[in-house]
């Protein structure tokens, strides 16, 4: 790995720190060499294009977290059992952590940059990790699939969308969240102990009953009709 004060380092830090800020439209490769104090010809040396860049900085994240979650899931599959929904989920919670090993506060920003690929609609990100890590994310949905066996395979889509927003905005709102807990509840928490907290949530949330959404379907027009 190049030397941590190496221009192409502190592109990266920079550009990390904007993205997460402010999301991928908002930042300008202008606003990202003001602030590592390199100049644009560095930035399309290293990198070539901001789309390239935006890569550059989420895969030194995915490079931790890729390997181990795919190993998780192989482990997973291997059993030959049907895994329940926390078990699968929880295979996240120490790679996850890990990542604070790659860059302070490492798992919460990654969440958030995550998050900014969606919100942003960087279309090439979808690319770019299909390409790299769909075998991945295979196994993750077969789990998935294999734990929730009622649900089609359009509403896992959504259930899995739904989780990963919650995932993004908790972690966007982790250091307030704990605050929270500590002034309210008199709780000190870390952010480990908010994704303990998070996952029974988005188990019972993903597997909740198909009828459940049919029910509150049918309702709501006939609610909206009482209404008027």
């Amino acid at each position: 790995m190049a030397n941590k004060h190496s221009t192409q380092h502190k592109i990266l830090d920079a550009a990390q720190s904007l993205f997460a800020e402010t999301g991928f439209n908002g930042t300008s490769l202008r606003q990202i060499t003001s602030l590592a104090e390199v100049n644009l010809a560095s930035v399309n040396y290293h990198f070539g294009s901001k789309k390239e860049l935006i890569q550059a900085v989420l895969q030194r994240y995915l490079v931790v977290l890729m390997p181990r979650l795919d190993q998780e899931f192989t482990r997973l599959l291997a059993m030959q059992q049907q895994n329940s929904l926390n078990q699968v989920l929880s295979v996240f919670v120490s790679p996850l952590l890990e990542l604070n090993k790659v860059h302070q506060n490492g798992t919460r920003v990654f969440l958030q940059l995550l998050g900014r690929g969606y919100t942003d609609v960087q279309g090439h990100l979808r690319w770019f990790f299909n390409h790299n890590y769909g075998r991945v994310l295979d196994k993750l949905v077969l789990l998935v699939q294999q734990a929730c066996p009622q649900l089609p395979a359009s509403e896992l889509f959504w259930r899995l969308h739904f989780s990963l927003g919650t995932v993004v905005f908790t972690m966007a709102s982790n250091e307030a969240l704990v605050e929270i807990a500590e002034a309210d509840f008199d709780e000190s928490i870390d952010i480990e102990g908010v994704i303990l907290r998070l996952l029974p949530y988005l188990s019972a949330a993903i597997a909740a009953p198909v009828s459940t959404v049919t029910q509150f379907s049918q309702t709501m027009p006939m609610l909206a009709s009482e209404g008027r």
